[in-house]
């Protein structure tokens, strides 16, 4: 099968190679797809540059997580009705070298859910790491009907998703974007208001939109560099849900100011989502795009082939929305 594949680590057009590999085989537990898309997540570039040091001690490395295709195989103890089943898959490369920029991947069951027909492979293939994160941190800490949440980065790959899933449950959403394209697929993704998050003063502007009230919630995109102003506009007892802090890696906490505000910081990331909340996210991801309630946004398509362009573009952070390697 064709593959991509690094064997060190480094710039993705220094180590990412096209190969031709054998066809894996499905194991006990898991299922061969016959991949017809594939979409790098910023996780995926960091583990090609290094994240994981010990990533590549057993071997070559196919990236990717998410991506989507056709069940063409079973392993033993899986149903041989799941062949032919259109599926979505999600932590296709943690915890394991072979990922999904392949023709083909074996995963556990559980990890290729069914694909619900209203949805094509490229969509399937932002369903993992953008749209069970922005679950994850929408409905982490109780229902959000009647919340105010401020979701930053609206526009971005998992903020898009976090809009429609908190504005879909009843929730009051403010977003921020900075230009006028972002601030439009935030108010089409159910954003209420939108705040420019390059001007000096956005709380500010966010407390006059609102009257003065709080928001209760934040979902963060770069938690280290949005700390102190979040903290200007985020009610006592409420929650900051980042998944991001890539401006500022190491970032310092205000404590005191942090503790008397009575705040749950949660840090969230797909890999070590609990299994109960992995379920519900997929039984909701499921139900969203049967009745069509789910918007996406892929900004690029390009051919397995350019993988290294495709990590370069997603490196770059200009884009908005997905990246989809089509196989």
């Amino acid at each position: 099968m064709k593959a991509v594949y690094f064997e060190k680590f480094g710039k993705a057009a220094d180590v990412l190679q096209v190969v031709e590999i054998d066809k894996p085989e499905p194991g006990e537990g898991e299922v061969l797809v016959r991949l017809h898309a594939s979409a790098p997540n910023p996780s995926d570039v960091k583990k090609r540059m290094g994240s994981f040091p010990n990533l590549v001690d057993e071997g070559y490395v196919i990236p990717h997580s998410d991506g989507a295709g056709v069940i063409e195989a079973v392993g033993a103890g899986v149903s041989q009705a799941r062949i032919g089943d259109r599926v979505w898959i999600y932590n296709a490369q943690f915890g394991r070298r072979f990922g999904t920029a392949a023709e083909y991947v074996s995963v556990p069951s559980t990890h290729a859910p069914k694909l619900a027909e209203e949805a094509d492979f490229e969509i399937g293939a932002c369903l993992g790491i953008p749209a069970m994160t922005a679950h994850r941190c929408v409905f982490a800490d109780g229902p959000v009907e009647g919340q105010t949440i401020l979701i930053t980065g609206g526009a971005g790959r998992v903020g898009y998703y976090a809009i429609q899933w908190a504005a879909n449950a009843g929730a009051r959403v403010i977003a921020t974007a900075s230009n006028a394209e972002d601030k439009a697929a935030c108010r089409e993704a159910g954003a209420q208001i939108v705040i420019n998050h390059r001007k000096e003063g956005w709380p500010d502007l966010l407390l006059e939109a609102t009257g003065g009230k709080k928001v209760t919630r934040v979902i963060d995109v770069e938690f280290g560099a949005n700390l102190e102003k979040v903290l200007d506009v985020i009610a006592t007892g409420g929650v900051i849900a980042t998944y991001s802090s890539t401006q500022d890696p190491t970032p310092s906490l205000p404590f005191f100011r942090m503790m008397y505000l009575d705040l749950t910081i949660r840090m969230v990331i797909v890999y070590a989502m609990p299994r109960a909340a992995k379920k519900a996210a997929i039984a909701d991801i499921d139900a969203a795009l049967k009745a069509g309630k789910l918007r996406h946004r892929i900004a690029e398509t390009l051919p397995l082939d350019e993988c290294a362009r495709a990590h370069e573009i997603v490196e770059a952070g200009k884009v908005r929305g997905s990246v989809v390697l089509t196989i």
